[in-house]
């Protein structure tokens, strides 16, 4: 059973984000001048909206709700400066108006019995779990009905772009009428959504407000506009489940709405709608000059009389295409056209930086927080590490103060799972321990990550210590144990180091796989490594090592043999591994100790073929074998005894890695030649791809090299097959040939000698 509007409610059906609609919003607010303003959004963050006006508060922003005792349950509340929400609040706080939230309480929401979804709004206008249903794409419906084939496209024509507010709000509740008939019964979370705005709304009127203005998704505004009987509400919100949860104000980025966020509310150029709703006269020549600008700044070609050609450009396919306003496809293709050539390529740089954006917004220090946030933001400033939207490479020399404070901080985050840096390779590829380089990108989520991390400590270190505590007494793994010690050490956390070595220790006794062993290593050396350049002691981490050092050597043999092909590359590059860690503790006996080990493996028929040569390999590189040595063994390894799978392992093992180092034994590649010149034809054609495999990882130099190398064998081989024929020659015999091959080639007999 309906009712008939109530002429004191007013309600402005709206697109969650968009400089039309906010702009219809603000022209509707000052005609009607409401008594109260009511905004679907959550009543739990009622008691921060008045933070909105703070001089500090720089959009785009969002109100984040969470669940106390689930940190990681929690949702978003975008807006940006062209969201008709935020343009509602701003009117009603410049005026200091009443305005509330009225959407169902996400306390209700967040409740364990009825879980919310993970985005905080409706999902207007396109998302939704009803496909191929109005309710899942009203603009979509609306557009198809009127010829368009894009609903984006559609609504930013006739509204986004409108300069004439009048009679928006009330044609958009008809058509939405005209959606919803026919729709049938709606979903439970959604009939109490609402339910509860409709409550709101009475609640409105009992406190004695005359005119009330109502700010709603446009799919909502036919529920809101006929009130139904307010028992049948109270009876779909009878006895809702509870949760205590926060809310607080975060900084948020364009790019976290558009589509591609995963938030269904969002827009595919927040950039471009912020354009629109800054730049209101001209925006069509600004933007295209936004874009000559940026071009130039990647050092492209960009003149004002492109800028010139590319708005007359834009206009022109705006006219032929029955447009009555230039929109970004239009300026897109005028763009494609005259400032890149053709070449869309540049126009990737105009999505991300333009169409899109890169903007970050503020909030001020008042907005209720964690203690860890604060001392995030704390440390953020006096590190002069502000965070950005734009993805950027920091550079840290540890050497310096400030730069080692820097990698700590990072690194300490990393262990809490905030990964606002990622480590990458120096682009110098430089070899020593005290340069670091971080691709630093502060992403909205990361307040969630926050809050999570705060159940280990209030400040940066004491939760970092915390949660590597948690983690070092949940582990059983050795490998996750020396991964977690040497990131204990990047981050400097002494305490947490202490208790992570201990556990190392007791498990380290117990176990007995060589394999785990051979992984933990590693780690334990570079662990010492980066103690010693952080001035951390490193004496109790030596021992530990040198403990598992001598277990390793003991259980070696025996853990290589009796392998599958798979298992022995996994042997192989744990071999690799533990040789470069050897070679980090730069210990004369140990790496004596290490290369009688790989010896064992060399000379040990019942390893497999890839880690025997593999093994030798690393002995070569430790320069422990001769080149007769090499050759001797060469020859064993690809003797026609051999079967030729297990030949070409063995090569494999040998030759993978710097192909300098062997390219001048000469002896290997006879060896290697007599292999291959050996083998049936049948056997050749079905080794070949594996030979073939233990090449591909070399240059094209590298290959071009070894090349010369055996043509150098080829030719060798000739002249001496040419001198010992020569050597083989009767002079008596020759002498009697002399004369008549004088006479055929018509020389005389001294100038053929």
């Amino acid at each position: 059973m309906s009712r008939e509007a109530d002429t004191s409610v007013h309600v402005l059906g709206v697109r969650h984000h968009g400089p039309g609609s906010a702009r219809s919003v603000r022209a509707a607010l000052e005609k009607l001048q409401p008594d109260v303003v009511l905004i679907e959004g959550p009543p739990d963050a009622d008691a921060l909206i008045p933070l909105a006006a703070h001089a500090e508060m720089k959009p785009p922003v969002a109100l984040l709700v969470y669940a106390i005792d689930r940190p990681a349950q929690a949702v978003f509340y975008p807006f940006a400066v062209f969201s008709p929400e935020w343009q509602a609040l701003q009117y009603a706080l410049e005026r200091t108006l009443p305005v509330r939230f009225i959407d169902l309480p996400q306390t209700h929401q967040m409740a364990p019995e009825d879980e919310g979804t993970e985005e905080g709004r409706d999902p207007e206008p396109k998302a939704s779990a009803e496909a191929g249903s109005p309710r899942g794409d009203p603009l979509g419906a609306l557009a198809r009905a009127a010829g368009y084939e894009d609903g984006e496209l559609w609504w930013e024509h006739l509204i986004e772009q409108r300069r004439e507010p009048e009679g928006v709000f009330e044609a958009v509740l008809e058509a939405m009428s005209a959606l919803r008939e026919g729709e049938g019964e709606l979903s439970p979370r959604e009939a109490r959504r609402e339910a509860h705005m409709r409550r709101g709304i009475r609640q409105a009127k009992k406190d004695g407000f005359q005119r009330i203005a109502v700010i709603c998704g446009a799919w909502h505004a036919p529920a809101l506009v006929r009130q139904r009987p307010a028992r049948e509400d109270d009876a779909l919100l009878k006895g809702l489940p509870k949760t205590k949860v926060a809310a607080t104000w975060i900084p948020w980025t364009y790019d976290r709405l558009g589509w591609r966020s995963g938030y269904g509310a969002g827009v595919e150029s927040p950039g471009w709608y912020a354009h629109l709703w800054l730049t209101p006269q001209r925006p069509v020549t600004s933007w295209a000059a936004r874009i000559a600008h940026l071009l130039r700044e990647e050092g492209l070609d960009a003149s004002s009389a492109n800028v010139i050609e590319t708005v007359r450009l834009a206009e022109a396919l705006a006219a032929l295409r029955g447009l009555s306003t230039v929109g970004l496809g239009e300026l897109r293709d005028a763009a494609l056209s005259v400032m890149c050539g053709g070449d869309a390529t540049p126009l990737v740089l105009v999505h991300e930086k333009l169409e899109v954006g890169t903007g970050l917004g503020s909030v001020p220090s008042e907005v209720p927080s964690v203690p860890l946030a604060r001392d995030l933001a704390t440390l953020q400033k006096s590190l002069r590490l502000p965070p950005s939207s734009e993805s950027k490479l920091q550079e840290l020399d540890l050497r310096k103060d400030m730069d080692r404070d820097r990698s700590r901080l990072l690194h300490r985050l990393r262990l809490l799972d905030i990964p606002w840096g990622t480590p990458e390779e120096d682009p110098r590829n430089t070899t020593g321990t005290f340069r670091e380089t971080w691709r630093l990108k502060w992403e909205p989520e990361l307040s969630v990550r926050i809050v999570e991390a705060s159940l280990f400590g209030n400040t940066v270190e004491s939760a970092a210590t915390g949660r590597v505590v948690a983690r070092a007494s949940d582990a059983t793994e050795l490998g996750t144990l020396t991964a977690l010690l040497e990131a204990s050490l990047l981050a400097e956390l002494s305490a947490a180091i202490d208790t992570v070595l201990r556990h190392v220790q007791a498990l380290s006794t117990r176990s007995a796989d060589v394999p785990k062993l051979l992984e933990a290593f590693p780690a334990l050396a570079h662990a010492v490594r980066y103690g010693s350049v952080r001035e951390t002691p490193t004496a109790p981490i030596l021992a530990i090592a040198d403990g598992l050092f001598e277990r390793i050597l003991i259980g070696l043999p025996g853990a290589c043999v009796s392998l599958d092909d798979e298992a022995a590359h996994q042997r192989r590059d744990q071999l690799r591994a533990m040789h470069a860690a050897v070679a980090l503790l730069e210990g004369g006996e140990r790496t004596e100790e290490w290369a009688e080990a790989l010896g064992q493996l060399v000379h040990r028929d019942s390893v497999h073929g890839l880690v025997r040569g593999a093994a030798l390999r690393l002995r070569v590189e430790l320069g422990r074998v001769g080149d007769e040595e090499l050759g001797t063994l060469s020859r064993r390894a690809l003797s026609a005894a051999v079967p030729p799978d297990e030949a070409a392992a063995w090569l494999e093992g040998l030759v993978s890695g710097s192909a300098l180092l062997l390219l001048h034994r000469q002896e290997l590649w006879a060896a290697l030649d007599g292999w291959l010149s050996g083998l049936a034809r049948e056997a050749f054609v079905e080794h070949l791809p594996l030979v073939r495999r233990a090449f591909a990882s070399f240059s094209t130099a590298e290959r071009r090299a070894m090349g010369e190398r055996v043509k150098q064998l080829a030719t060798a081989s000739a002249a001496g097959s040419a001198a010992a024929a020569t050597e083989d020659l009767d002079p008596e015999r020759v002498a009697k040939v002399l004369p008549v091959l004088s006479t055929l080639l018509g020389v005389r007999i001294h100038e053929a000698v």
